[in-house]
């Protein structure tokens, strides 16, 4: 996975492994969750902004969820 994750292409790491088939190597070859979380952030930049509105822990919906 630390290749991966470096840019070294699946094709590659399985020539290290010496896996037979590029599906064995798919098996080992997930995403941390670091890495759907940096390309999340680049793929959606501008999505959320700092500035949205909070919602007040007073509000009307917060009283309602208290009572349940």
């Amino acid at each position: 996975m630390h290749l991966y994750e470096a840019g070294v292409p699946l094709p590659y790491i399985r020539d290290i492994l010496g896996h037979v088939d590029l599906s064995t190597t798919e098996i080992y070859a997930r995403a941390s969750t670091e890495a759907k979380r940096r390309a999340l952030e680049a793929a959606y930049v501008d999505i959320v902004s700092d500035d949205l509105a909070r919602m007040e822990p007073r509000s009307r919906i917060a009283q309602l969820a208290r009572q349940l």
